[in-house]
Order: structure tokens, then sequence, then C-alpha cells
């Protein structure tokens, strides 16, 4: 069946959902959710969503939905879903992913839990750059058939909109065919992804010692390429010891701004970088952000610039310090969670597994974990109007949990409850 055989398929009826978490707010503000406004889930107790041709309807109780006259007069039109007591939430916006890749670092894995550091295991030719023989070599239909696997097992954790990034082939004609290999795979799936060229990754082997030769191919090359067949919405720098200095990254993001891209970084994982001198570029989100200074946090509580916590990595490289959410929502940091879904430092698709720990390990709320991975993922990736929480004229992304309370999303970690999903309308059961 065809994409747009699916969404021309009947009007679907969620009903008797025992926790709907609109994620509507109490006030109409502009801009991501912050400070305790991460608490505000907009619960309707008894809920029921109507979703018709790819949209949300209506949002409210089962029993004035079942009023509705509209709905009388076409119910036998309609899929109607029981959700028998069950949690509906927007479907995950998970604003993080490296999903173009061939094959797990299973070197790397075994070298760290022997004790070798990040930069060690970089510097004997793992990490990153032991990921780009791999996406060079292997064709483009073969890549985009790996990106709609990981696609469809993130749907069935219950994520809807994802943002992709290349960033594994490190040569003008390898980043683009990753990107042509996105663009392939998100026409193949129901849900949205968001395409982000990530030339500027690392330094690869056959520009070291000459770094910054490196960074006039993405910038006079690759983003203008990726620009003129749009094929990328962001461009994002990893900037960091190991990877590209502040003046590099801000060279990036100049080009991109010429181009008409939006941009966003990895920021601050690895060591502490001045963040102020990016914010004229009006970045979409800053990622990772373990390091950060008292003087930054306080300017980013004055912008919608998102701090995306990828807690994912932070686990799996067996790190003890952990992004300090706490401290960035105190201040008024709008905060986003995401995968960071990546074959060396992040293999995970599991948002539910994200939120588990964020709660566990940087002490948010199972609320502020649910705001952070739906609407604040949405304005991480400046899709705020259409996605991440449950309103009329909204695309219909909806995540159906086989729990009764909401908290037990993060509580059962390494666990999927995910029951249903729902991706631009088209139904798809997990279970």
């Amino acid at each position: 069946m065809s994409l747009a055989k699916a969404r021309s398929q009947k009007a679907v009826l969620l009903a008797n959902i025992g926790q709907l978490l609109t994620l509507h707010a109490a006030k109409t503000e502009a801009g991501p959710r912050r400070g305790h406004a991460l608490k505000d889930l907009g619960i309707i107790t008894g809920g029921a969503v109507l979703c018709l041709a790819g949209r949300i309807v209506s949002v409210g109780t089962t029993k004035d939905a079942l009023r509705d006259p509209w709905l009388k007069r076409n119910r036998r039109m309609v899929t109607e879903v029981d959700c028998a007591g069950k949690v509906v939430l927007p479907g995950f916006v998970d604003s993080h992913t490296h999903p173009v890749f061939t094959e797990p670092r299973l070197v790397d894995f075994e070298k760290r839990i022997e004790g070798a550091s990040y930069e060690e295991i970089a510097a004997a030719g793992g990490g990153i750059r032991s990921s780009l023989d791999g996406v060079r070599k292997t064709a483009k239909a073969a890549l985009a058939s790996k990106v709609v696997t990981a696609l469809e097992a993130m749907a069935a954790h219950g994520t809807t909109t994802v943002e992709a990034k290349s960033g594994y082939g490190l040569t003008v004609e390898s980043e683009l065919k990753s990107l042509e290999a996105i663009k392939e795979a998100a026409s193949r799936w129901p849900g949205t992804v968001i395409a982000t060229l990530l030339g500027a990754h690392v330094v690869p082997k056959e520009f070291q010692g000459c770094s910054q030769k490196y960074v006039e191919l993405v910038c006079k090359e690759m983003i203008p390429r990726a620009a003129r067949r749009k094929l990328a919405q962001f461009v994002d720098v990893f900037c960091d010891k190991g990877a590209f200095t502040p003046e590099q990254t801000e060279q990036v993001f100049a080009a991109s701004k010429r181009e008409g891209l939006s941009v966003r970084a990895h920021m601050g994982q690895l060591s502490e970088t001045d963040l102020t001198r990016f914010l004229q570029f009006n970045p979409a989100s800053f990622d990772h952000m373990d390091h950060v200074s008292d003087d930054d946090v306080l300017e980013l509580a004055k912008r919608d610039t998102l701090a995306t916590l990828v807690p994912g990595a932070n686990y799996f490289l067996g790190l003890k310090k952990y992004p300090d959410a706490r401290r960035l929502i105190d201040a008024g940091v709008p905060v986003a969670l995401a995968t960071d879904y990546n074959p060396g430092t992040s293999p995970t698709i599991s948002m539910p597994m994200a939120m588990s720990l964020a709660c566990t390990h940087m002490k948010m709320s199972p609320a502020e974990a649910v705001s952070a991975a739906t609407i604040n993922g949405a304005w991480a990736l400046r899709v705020a109007e259409r996605k991440g929480s449950i309103e009329p004229g909204k695309g219909a992304d909806l995540a159906v949990f086989d729990v009764n309370d909401y908290r037990e999303i993060p509580y059962w970690f390494g666990a999927n409850h995910c029951s249903m999903t729902i991706l631009n309308g088209v139904v798809t059961s997990t279970k």
C-alpha cells in the first residue's frame, strides 16, 4: 500500500483513554517549555482523540466525543480504537540521531570496557572515523534500507518524528549520498523526518594536519550543494576537542546562513566552550551540554535555543557524570531529550529509555521528561506548530502505551510498553 493511500484511509477515533497527555499549554505562551511549564502535561482522564486525513480534528473526553454530530453521522467510516484505560501521548520527537551507518562498532565497545577513553579509541583508529569506509562504499539504496529499519524500530517505541544526520561519509559525495538515503527512507516511512548535514563531524584522515582545508570543503561545496538540492533543513557541527574549533564552527554556521539553512551543534560533550559567540546565528539547539558555564546558562535562559540532552551517550560510555538537567531547568533553560542513536556511543532507538535515564541520572521528573521528549523536541526541530502536542490542526502523531499511568513509561526501563503508534494518521500496531 502506498503512503498516499494509507493516509486516505478512514478517520481514527481513540476512545476510553485512561490518561490522555495532550501537552496543551494552560497558558498560550510562545516558545519552548521551560521551568515549571515542563510539568504541565494537559492530562484528560477518559479522553478521546479524533483524527482525519493525517490531522487531529478534536480532543476531549470520550463522553463528549460520542455526542459529536459529525461522529454520529459518520461513525461507520471511522476506525475506532478502544484504549481501555491506557496512556496516550504525543508521538516522541527524537531530535538528535545518526542513523546512516552500516555496522556496529563492536571493537570500540570492547576497548571501552577494557578502560580505553573516547579520545584513546579515536586516536587508535576507532570512533567516528571507523564508520567512514562502510558508508563510503555502500550504495544509496542499501543505506536507505538501513535508515528505514531504524525508523521502524523507533516507531515501535513511540517515536513519530526523527531528526536524521549524515556525518559518516565526510566526503562531498558520500555526505550527499547519505542525505539522499535519508530522503529516500523518509519517503518510505509514514512518520516525519528532518534531515541534517553533519559534514563537520570530525576531520577525516585524508585531511589530518590540514583541518582548515576540510572546513573550506564543507563550507564551499558540501553546504551549497546540499542546500541547492534541498537535502537538509539543518547543518550541524561537532565543536569540541578532537573535532572542530569554535572559530571553524563559526565559519560553518556563516556558510549555512548564507545558504538559508538553520544550524545546531554538538556542544560541551567533552569540554566547555563559550556558547555566546554562536548565538548570533540563532541555533535551534546545543546538544549534549555536559559542560557549560554559569554565564552561558544564564544567557540560554533568555533564549529559545534548546539544550538537547542525550543521556544514552553518557550511559553507554560508562560516564559517572551526566548533563546537569536540574541546573538548566531551574535556571529557565528550555531542555529537550533525544536518543543520540549512533553506532559508537548511543546505539539505542528507545526514547522511553532516554526518559528513564533522564529521571534516574539527571533527576528530571517523569512529567519533565515527557515534555522534553515531545513538545520541546519539536521546538528543537522548529516544527512545534505541527508536532509535539495533541491539539486540533496538528499532525496525527500519537503513541499508545499499555500502562495505567504515564510515569510507568520511564519506570519500566529496558521494556517496550508501546502498543500502537499513529504516524501522520497511519496506524501501526507494535504488538
